[in-house]
Parts: C-alpha cells; sequence; structure tokens
C-alpha cells in the first residue's frame, strides 16, 4: 500500500491543538478571590457588547480569558484606578450557545481560578416586546406602603441566590432600616408577594400597567422605604423579596393583562452603596470638596447665557447629601448603567422604563443611555421625570426634539408637570378671572405645539412626590370627579396614584411631609380593620374614607372604558372655553369643555367646575357636529342626546360617546 504523505506543517497544527477545556481542572473562585460579578448573567443574541465589572481583591493585575465552549471571548480588559477591579470585554458570536462559560484568571504568580458565567438562551421576540402607550393606564404603587404579605414586624425575604446558574451566593447585608408603621419615615413592611396578592384589585380598577416605585436595595439607615438610594443595583431589596419574586410579579402582572414599568436611578445612588467603599474609579461619582448641592437649574441646558460654572454644579452637585452623584461623563459608568437597565428588561420581562430626576443627570450621556436601550429594544417607551413647569424646558427633552443647539436626548416620553400643576389649580377655583380656573387647562394644552410627540406624554394629577390629591382639593369628592374624569379622557398616557381612585389623605396624626403623604393602603396589612381591597370594606369604612366605595366605583367605570375608547387613546382634540361678561370684564365661566375624536368616534367631554349647574349651548360646537347628537353617556351607561337645553349638574362632568361619520 502507498503511504500517505502529511505535510510536517498539518502535523504540527494538529498537535498544537487546544484542548477542550475541563473545568475541573482549575479551581473555583472563593468570595476571597472573586467578591462580585456583574451584569450577574447574559443572553445569547444580544446586541449590547457585555463589559463585565469584576471585583476581587488585586483582580486588576490579573489576566483572563473566557473557556467552556466557542464563541464567547475576552476581547480586552480595562484597568481601573483601583487595583480591586477589572472590566472584562466579552464578545458574544452570533453561534455562541446558551450554557456555563468560566471565567478564568490567572494570577501573576501563576496560579489560576475560575468563576463560572451563565449564558441563557433569549426569548423569542424579546427584541419586538411592546411597551406602554396611550392605550394604558399606569398604576403607581409605592411597595412599602402598597400591602405586605406577612405579618411579622421585621419582614425580610430569605433571597440571596446571586442568580441561576452562578456559582456564588449574594450575602444579605443587614437592613437597619426597621418596621415600624406609627413613624411615617420608617419602612411599614409592604413586599412584593403583597403586590402579587393584589394584582386581581389593579386590574379591575381598570389599569393595564404598573409603576412600582424602586425595589432595589436601599440600606440608608434611616428613610430607606421609597427605594431611592440604592445600594445595590442587581439586586432587590430582601425586604421587598428577592430577584425571583420579582420576576414572578412580573409574569402574574402579565396574567392580568397588565404591564410593568420598572423605576430606575441613573443620577445617583445611596451612600450605603457598596462601591462607596471603594469605588472602581476616582471619578466614578463626583466627588466635591467641600460638598456641593446640586441648583435644580434645568434651564443651563438650553439657556444661551447660561454659565459653565451653573451649570457644572447642575450635573456634579448630589441630589442630597445621603445620594451620592453619579459620574455619566466617565464611559465606564455610562456603559455600566446601559447594561443595568437592558439586564433587568431582560431578566424580569419588563415593558418599560421610567427614569428619576431625568434632566438631574449629564444629558449628552443620557442621550447615549437612551439610545442603547431603544437599540435593543426598539419599541420601549421610556418616561422621565423631567419636573419643570416650563412648557418649553420639558419639552426640550423629548426626543427629536427640534432644540435650537441641536441635543436630541432620545428619551421617548415625558412627564406632564405643566398640565399636572394647571389641573390642580384649575380645580381649586370657584371665583376666577379671565386666566384662571378651567382656562389654565385650555392655556396648558394649548401648547402642545412646543411638543415633539402627544402620544408620549405621561399625564397625571399626583405621585409619590405630591401632596395627597384628596387634601389638594379640599377633601372634596366632587372635585376628585372632576379630577378622574380629565385624566380619564385627556390626551396622552394617564398615570393614576395608588389610593387616588378613593381619594386617600394624608396623615394627619404625623407632621406634613413626604413620609405623612405615602400612607399605608388600609386592608394591606394583617389586622387592619379596614379592608379597601373589598367592596364591604369600602362600604363600611370610616367617616375618613366615607366616599371611597362611590369615588372607586366611579374611577373604575372612566378607566375600564377607556380600556375599550380608540378615540381616547388615540384621538385628536378639539376644545372650547366659554366666557361671560361681568360689568366690562370678560371672564371664564369656569367650564371646559372638548371633543376626543378619531375619524369614526367621538368623546364630547363638559367640566362644569361651578357650584351651579349649567345649561348646554349646543350650538356653540357647530364646527364639529350641526345638530342634536345621540350617544351614550359613560358614565350613567344611558342613551342620551346631545342638543340645546341639556343640563350639567354642579361640579360634574359629562362625558358621551357617539359616532360622528353622519354628524357633520
Amino acid at each position: 500500500m502507498r503511504k500517505l504523505a502529511i505535510p510536517l506543517v498539518l502535523l504540527m497544527c494538529a498537535c498544537s491543538q487546544p484542548k477542550p477545556f475541563d473545568p475541573a481542572s482549575v479551581a473555583d473562585a472563593t468570595p476571597s478571590q472573586i467578591t462580585r460579578v456583574e451584569p450577574l448573567s447574559w443572553w445569547t443574541g444580544m446586541k449590547t457588547e457585555l463589559q463585565l465589572m469584576v471585583q476581587g481583591p488585586g483582580i486588576g493585575s490579573a489576566k483572563v480569558r473566557v473557556e467552556g465552549g466557542s464563541g464567547v471571548t475576552v476581547s480586552g480588559v480595562q484597568k481601573a484606578d483601583s487595583p480591586n477591579f477589572a472590566f472584562v470585554d466579552v464578545q458574544v458570536a452570533p453561534q455562541a450557545q446558551p450554557g456555563t462559560y468560566y471565567l478564568v484568571f490567572t494570577r501573576e504568580d501563576g496560579s489560576e481560578f475560575k468563576y463560572p458565567y451563565l449564558l441563557r438562551e433569549r426569548v423569542k421576540g424579546s427584541a419586538d416586546r411592546e411597551s406602554f402607550t396611550t392605550a394604558d393606564m399606569v398604576y403607581l404603587i409605592m411597595p412599602d406602603r402598597f400591602a405586605s404579605a406577612s405579618d411579622k414586624d421585621d419582614t425580610a425575604w430569605p433571597g440571596g441566590k446571586y442568580d441561576d446558574g452562578s456559582a456564588m451566593e449574594w450575602t444579605v447585608p443587614e437592613t437597619p432600616d426597621k418596621v415600624d408603621r406609627k413613624d411615617a419615615v420608617a419602612r411599614h413592611g409592604g413586599d412584593i408577594q403583597g403586590m402579587i396578592d393584589h394584582l386581581d384589585y389593579i386590574a379591575d380598577l381598570g389599569a393595564t400597567a404598573i409603576w412600582c416605585t424602586p425595589l432595589l436595595l436601599d440600606n440608608q439607615p434611616r428613610e430607606s422605604y421609597h427605594g431611592y438610594a440604592c445600594a445595590d443595583y442587581y439586586h432587590i431589596d430582601p425586604r421587598f423579596g428577592d430577584n425571583a419574586l420579582y420576576k414572578t410579579f412580573v409574569d402574574e402582572s402579565h396574567k392580568h393583562g397588565l404591564k410593568v414599568i420598572m423605576d430606575i436611578v441613573t443620577n445617583h445612588c445611596g451612600t450605603a452603596h457598596w462601591w462607596m467603599e471603594e469605588a472602581p474609579f476616582k471619578d466614578w461619582y463626583h466627588v466635591n470638596e467641600p460638598y456641593m448641592q446640586m441648583n435644580a437649574l434645568f434651564s443651563v441646558y438650553m439657556d444661551p447665557h447660561a454659565s459653565v460654572r451653573d451649570r457644572e454644579r447642575q450635573e456634579s452637585g448630589w441630589f442630597v447629601p445621603s445620594m451620592p452623584d453619579m459620574n455619566l461623563d466617565n464611559p465606564v459608568v455610562l456603559k455600566y448603567f446601559q447594561q443595568w437597565a437592558i439586564w433587568w428588561i431582560e431578566y424580569a420581562g419588563l415593558d418599560g422604563l421610567r427614569v428619576d430626576t431625568y434632566p438631574y443627570n449629564e444629558p449628552e450621556p443620557m442621550s447615549k443611555w437612551c439610545k442603547a436601550v431603544l437599540e435593543e429594544y426598539p419599541n420601549m417607551n421610556i418616561v422621565g421625570e423631567c419636573w419643570d413647569m416650563n412648557i418649553p424646558q420639558v419639552a426640550y427633552w423629548q426626543k427629536d426634539n427640534p432644540n435650537k443647539n441641536g441635543f436630541n436626548s432620545n428619551l421617548p416620553s415625558i412627564m406632564d408637570f405643566p398640565l399636572q400643576q394647571a389641573m390642580l389649580r384649575a380645580l381649586n377655583e370657584d371665583q376666577v378671572n379671565w386666566d384662571e380656573g378651567m382656562t389654565r387647562i385650555y392655556t396648558v394644552l394649548a401648547q402642545d405645539f412646543a411638543y415633539q410627540d402627544l402620544s408620549h406624554m405621561l399625564t397625571f394629577f399626583a405621585n409619590h412626590d405630591h401632596a395627597r390629591t384628596g387634601d389638594v382639593l379640599g377633601q372634596d369628592p366632587e372635585r376628585m370627579k372632576l379630577a378622574l374624569a380629565l385624566l380619564a379622557t385627556i390626551r396622552g398616557i394617564p398615570q393614576l396614584y395608588y389610593g387616588d381612585e378613593m381619594m386617600f389623605l394624608e396623615r394627619k396624626d404625623v407632621p406634613s411631609h413626604d413620609g405623612a403623604k405615602r400612607i399605608d393602603f388600609p386592608g394591606g396589612w394583617e389586622g387592619d380593620a379596614t379592608n379597601l381591597f373589598t367592596a364591604q370594606g369600602r362600604a363600611s369604612a370610616p367617616e375618613l374614607y366615607a366616599s371611597a366605595a362611590e369615588l372607586h366605583d366611579y374611577a373604575r367605570t372612566l378607566f375600564r372604558w377607556r380600556k375599550g375608547c380608540k378615540a381616547v387613546q388615540e384621538g385628536e382634540t378639539l376644545h372650547f372655553l366659554s366666557r361671560k361678561n361681568v360689568g366690562a370684564a370678560n371672564i371664564t365661566d369656569n367650564t371646559y369643555s372638548f371633543f376626543r375624536y378619531t375619524a369614526d368616534d367621538a368623546v364630547f367631554v363638559y367640566i362644569n367646575n361651578t357650584a351651579e349647574p349649567r345649561t348646554l349651548d349646543w350650538n356653540h360646537y357647530r364646527e364639529f357636529v350641526s345638530g342634536p347628537v345621540k350617544g351614550r353617556d359613560v358614565l350613567t351607561g344611558e342613551e342620551i342626546t346631545l342638543q340645546d337645553g341639556l343640563s350639567i349638574l354642579p361640579k360634574s362632568a359629562l362625558i358621551v360617546e357617539f359616532n360622528h361619520q353622519n354628524t357633520k
């Protein structure tokens, strides 16, 4: 037989092929070698490039590679200022398979240890997920004050696993801020399971989305209940539950027809955050000596006369002494927060994001942050808290707004604070001049030309940072109904603060402050005498909630109807303001009316914010309709004819839907 002549080069290549990685050949990392790796896990098929933050004693001097399969490689390692951090760039090729891979670290002395890292299979269609829109009503919950699934004084869920498939356990930190429901700024014990237990109530109300104030670990020694001083960006606060329970909450919400919006904070963390002991970079957060408070001067970004000093204070000053200001101008910090948001969306199956204190962040990096999230999830809605009463300055922050300085935030949605203020001020005014009362709402909506996209405006009359609407409106159920009617019918995405469907009031047994306004939902705790989650409890509530059942049913009727009304969800607006002459003065009669309409359907809304009945002058609306119109009264369900002489009761709303194809 003739011998085959095998080239020497091929023999050499065959002999030099690397052996398959044997995990048993390398020792597992110990907590003394690797303290943490973030993100906790990742997915195949992601567009976002992965950069791992690795923390461990002296880890910055170690070499690192990935073993355990093909298609996953280390493309670079960036050292930090601290020798105890390394930022590892990992490439996940399209052909990479889900499974456990190993980060193998080699010390300068040649010793090696490994850390398992999980790559999950991405859920099919994840990138194309839909988000919250004008078809939704968002129900805002402060979890610590909503409901508890435990009657223990110090609820702490056993949590503790880093993530499925990872090697190390997360040590649940000591949580010094304990439960004391008598103390308005202490924790009250609400938790994720408590929210799960009452999803049926939220869905029955007509809500289609839930926004929870932050659930991540906030470990401040005092006032940690609100969650806005994060101590760990990758773990749910153990007093609320754990990561797995949060994912269950999202899954159960979806089963109830409810989307979930996560409240996140990119501008600041809390002084109890683990990296305050040792930050990866000297400029990881803004270090100001002496301490510098931000100036809340949002105008510096669009002000042609603004000084550099004022802008620097806005960007670099701390929100409060307990909330260090993150430096998003550091590209590694920015990358960390981009991945973090994407990780939670993918891990928990989220439907949207709400960004706290948006204009306190550095604008250009936050524009890149938004862009990164939208590149991974093109349909994702992100709403920013841009708390300003100046309409052009609010509009500045919305994506694609034609700003004179060329800045584009890439932020899809903004919160409509000017309208919020106008609604409450209008509903509180009885004797009004020409620019007061319902004219305030008309005037704000008349400036809608300033906004780039009206379908991406979050409308509300209160959230967790405001006084209770019931107190603002003088504990008047009729005014409260008008507020609910406006919220359900005005353009935008309506958001209702928990308990406002029953006119919750601020606690009167403690000094007035945020904690007093963020009251417990009666019935959400074991042993509560009043249970407002049930019809029986509402009907027999104490005098404080004497109107709770009536208001609840009013809100429920409105928002359940809104779920199927395209004219309100997607329609245009045509509004009218009535005037009357008083002597030589021309003043508003404190009514406001408008149509919301599509090509086929229309809704007529008449708000009578006076103490007297008003008679409808149907001829006033002849540019939209001609002659009487038959429709359905949304609040009563009865057929009604819109025509001259129809009487509207004092302090009441008339809402009528009709087909208007043949009404012109």
